[in-house]
C-alpha cells in the first residue's frame, strides 16, 4: 500500500481545531517541498529504539510521523510489517506503551505524530479515554485504515474534544460520492490508497 496524501485542514462539523499535520504539510508547502512523510511501528525492536528510530527520522526531514500500534491479527500489513510487529509484541509492548513513544518523540522533535491503527484497540481502551491520552502526550491524531466515517460518530466527539486530527482512508475502489465523504470527515490529510492489497516492502 502506497499513498498519497492531500491536506485538510477542516471538517465538515463547524469550527475545526487547528491540525498539526495540515500545519506540517503547510510549511513544507511554504518552503516549495512535498511533505515528507514516515512510518515506523512502536515498540520494534524495543520502545526506546522505536523511540530513537522515530527521533532519527524526524531530525533526517520528516515532517509527519505515523507511529503503528502492533497488534495481532493484522488484515492490512504485508509481510515486513507483520514481523516488526510480531517481534514488538513479543517483546511485550503494550497499547499504552504508543503514548510514551509519542510524548518522547513530540518533546525532541517539531514533526507531527499520527498513530496509525486498527480501531479495535482504541475500542478497547475507550475511544474518550485513548484520545485524552494521545492528546496529553502531544500526538497529532489518529490514521484508522479500518474504521469508516459512516461508522466514527464517537471518533468525531473525541477527536473534536481534544483537538485530534482524523486520518480516514479512501482506495482506488472508492465512489466519487464516498471519496466526497470521506474527505470531508478527515482532518489532517486524506490517505488515498493507490494500490489494492496489503502494505508492500
Amino acid at each position: 500500500m502506497s499513498e498519497t496524501e492531500q491536506a485538510a485542514g477542516g471538517s465538515a462539523e463547524g469550527q475545526a481545531p487547528v491540525s498539526k499535520t495540515a500545519a506540517a504539510i503547510d510549511r513544507a508547502r511554504a518552503q516549495g517541498r512535498a511533505a515528507l512523510v514516515g512510518y515506523l511501528p512502536a515498540g520494534f525492536p524495543s520502545v526506546q529504539e522505536s523511540i530513537d528510530a522515530a527521533i532519527e527520522l524526524a531530525r533526517n526531514g520528516a515532517d509527519i510521523i505515523e507511529i503503528g500500534i502492533p497488534y495481532s491479527d493484522p488484515v492490512m500489513d504485508g509481510s515486513v510489517i507483520q514481523a516488526a510487529t510480531t517481534e514488538a509484541l513479543a517483546n511485550g509492548f503494550r497499547v499504552a506503551s504508543v503514548f510514551d513513544v509519542v510524548k518522547a518523540v513530540t518533546d525532541a522533535t517539531d514533526a507531527a505524530v499520527l498513530v496509525m491503527t486498527y480501531w479495535n484497540p482504541v475500542m478497547r481502551m475507550g475511544v474518550d479515554e485513548f484520545s485524552r491520552r494521545l492528546a496529553r502526550a502531544g500526538g497529532a491524531g489518529l490514521i484508522t485504515p479500518d474504521l469508516i466515517p459512516d461508522e466514527a460518530s464517537e471518533w468525531f466527539e473525541a477527536s473534536d474534544r481534544y483537538g485530534l486530527d482524523r486520518v480516514f482512508l479512501v482506495a482506488p475502489s472508492t465512489t466519487p460520492e464516498r471519496m466526497a465523504m470521506t474527505v470531508g470527515a478527515t482532518r489532517g490529510f486524506t490517505y488515498a490508497v493507490s494500490l489494492m492489497g496489503v502494505t508492500g516492502a
